[in-house]
């Protein structure tokens, strides 16, 4: 199914050109990490189809591994359905539509923007030494959905719309995400005719693969219960507030942010949950509105993974067989800044619109 779509938008935009080979990139990073809610497990799949057509072109792996990384961090702040952004509409309280208009869609476009145009920098410097040595692209054989593949992915895309649709018009909160996914499970599995115990194979692995991230989830509360009775966050807050008096809601926006980006590590739901627990209490006594606050939380769940090596850069690299580091850091840092620099705008632009 996620072959036939990057096929479609392969078609679509036609890679004829470098930049046309990155612009496929982005686009097919996007849509499918936002899909599927994952980042490696997004890039992984479209990697086998993206990487021998983006070659062809003349595209590098520095330039797609820079690429992979921050047009699928995009996709996770913008699915409707993965966990960093059921972990901000449930925190924040925002419906999906006034995340995105106040929060995930600027920082998103901004982020696509700036990759873009770095990874054309990227391109240069790289495209004379760096390149996909296994790929013989005289013998390039672009993928070729059969009409089951089509049918089964215009099904599953029907029925996703669908179920956007309807979570949006009955409100649902986020215990709707679980029934989607099982409802999605089933539809793909019943219109690519499969067996109901193949369906069900294929969901219970899928899930064990996030085994070790659900495991840390349970525990994370509990981790967070005990900071809470032991005052820890109280305290911080009573600090952070003091430091904060004079600066008021634009002062503790960035620092929030900064925080959140720069000092709070891990999984992407757990940075959201802490850097929220941490300054809560600041943000409720200085009636900072959520539509300014879910931007700060974004960029702790996403640049910190972006400006350091972390697994998810590192895995980035792997899947598309890239060995330059550095690439990635500049990629990683570029993005990073032009964020930081539009929430510094915005902190200043929200106030002047909520008060």
């Amino acid at each position: 199914m996620t072959q036939t779509i990057v096929a479609w938008i392969v078609k679509k935009i036609g890679v004829n050109t470098k930049k046309k080979a990155i612009l496929s990139i982005i686009v097919s990073s996007t849509i499918v990490c936002g899909l599927l809610g994952t980042l490696a497990g997004g890039n992984a799949i479209i990697a086998p189809i993206i990487i021998p057509v983006v070659a062809a072109a003349g595209i590098t792996p520095s330039t797609v591994g820079a690429v992979f990384q921050s047009a699928g961090e995009t996709g996770l702040i913008w699915g409707p359905f993965t966990p960093p952004v059921v972990a901000l509409v449930g925190v924040t309280g925002l419906s999906y539509w006034e995340m995105m208009k106040w929060a995930a869609l600027p920082f998103g476009l901004i982020w696509l923007m700036v990759i873009y145009f770095t990874a054309l920098k990227i391109q240069k410097n790289t495209e004379d030494w760096d390149k996909y040595e296994d790929i013989d692209v005289d013998k390039l054989a672009i993928f070729e959905p059969t009409p089951e593949n089509k049918r089964t992915t215009l099904i599953f895309v029907i029925g996703f719309l669908a179920a956007i649709a309807y979570g949006i018009y009955a409100k649902q909160k986020t215990d709707y995400v679980p029934v989607v996914m099982l409802f999605m499970a089933l539809l793909t599995g019943l219109s690519a005719r499969l067996k109901l115990d193949e369906t069900i194979e294929a969901l219970v692995k899928g899930m064990g693969h996030m085994a070790g991230m659900f495991l840390l989830f349970i525990l994370l509360d509990p981790l967070l219960g005990l900071i809470q009775i032991g005052g820890g966050f109280a305290a911080l807050s009573q600090v952070l507030l003091g430091l904060l008096d004079k600066g008021g809601r634009v002062l503790l926006m960035l620092v929030g942010t900064f925080v959140g980006a720069f000092g709070v590590d891990g999984a992407a739901v757990a940075q959201i949950q802490i850097t929220h627990e941490l300054f809560a209490p600041a943000v409720k006594a200085m009636e900072l509105p959520m539509e300014m606050w879910a931007i700060g939380l974004i960029a702790a769940s996403r640049i910190t993974t972006s400006v350091y090596p972390t697994a998810n850069m590192v895995s980035q690299m792997g899947i598309a067989r890239s060995k330059n580091l550095k690439a990635m850091l500049i990629g990683g840092w570029a993005v990073s800044l032009a964020a930081l620099l539009y929430i510094i705008f915005w902190a200043f632009i929200g106030e002047k619109i909520f008060f």
